[in-house]
């Protein structure tokens, strides 16, 4: 019984390191982080503009996320994207939190003031 025992214990651990996460996700950049916006405020009713988004992490695959839409992206680099925000998204006072899902998984979200 010991050693089915061990011989289980040990079956399950090699099956555990095997399915372990990678750290460099499916893009190979690793975890996507936002460290800023550009602009990071803007005034209501404003014009359509583009935003850029830097950050670590980010790949070809990189899609920009504007509170709960996707917004069109352009991949410019492993640290920067940028998306089309439209009037529409600005015509009001509040706060916008802005994400990007990259290599199957998401950034942290960082807010965007609309004063």
């Amino acid at each position: 019984m010991l050693r089915i025992s061990l011989a289980l214990l040990f079956g399950i651990t090699l099956m555990g390191a095997g399915c372990g996460y990678s750290s460099n996700y499916m893009n190979g950049n690793g975890m996507p982080q936002i460290t800023q916006l550009a602009p990071p405020t803007t005034a209501p009713g404003g014009a359509a503009f583009v935003l850029e988004v830097d950050g670590t992490g980010l790949g070809t695959d990189s899609v920009v996320y504007w509170g709960t839409t996707t917004r069109p992206t352009t991949y410019v680099s492993t640290t920067k994207v940028t998306a089309n925000i439209t009037a529409a998204d600005i015509m009001n006072v509040g706060t916008v939190q802005v994400y990007v899902h990259s290599g199957g998984a998401n950034s942290n979200a960082v807010t965007f003031n609309i004063q």
